[in-house]
């Protein structure tokens, strides 16, 4: 089983950037697919960006493509979420996930994930 520990979100401005990172133990972190997600209040969790076992592959929501970087660290049993040109309607609970699935690509689907953090708040004003 795999434990998810989201850290780094906290209040900015618009326009600022943070990075998130999610801790990962009790599991084979460098066999799992990962993925970010959010959720504003009163909205459906939503997918942001996803990254494979290796980290040779990503995936990006359009609303954050070329603002965002997702990565991972294996030997470190962490993964990244670099936030530049953070917008006010990004404010919103992040979440990391797990998947443990043989496939080795990028995993986009919240439903398909087995392991989720608590989340971390990060709140952008205007």
């Amino acid at each position: 089983q795999v434990q998810l520990l989201e850290s780094g979100g906290g209040l900015v401005q618009a326009g600022d950037s943070l990075r998130l990172s999610c801790a990962a133990s009790g599991g084979s972190f460098s066999r799992v697919a990962m993925g970010w997600f959010r959720q504003a209040p009163g909205k459906e969790r939503e997918f942001v960006a996803a990254i494979n076992w290796s980290g040779g592959a990503t995936y990006y929501a359009d609303s954050v493509k070329g603002r965002f970087i997702i990565s991972r660290d294996n030997a470190k049993n962490t993964m990244y979420l670099q936030m530049n040109s953070l917008k006010p309607e990004e404010t919103a609970v992040y979440y990391c996930a797990a998947c443990q699935s043989t496939y080795g690509g990028v995993i986009t689907s919240v439903a398909r994930y087995d392991y989720w953090g608590q989340g971390t708040q990060v709140t952008v004003s205007s």
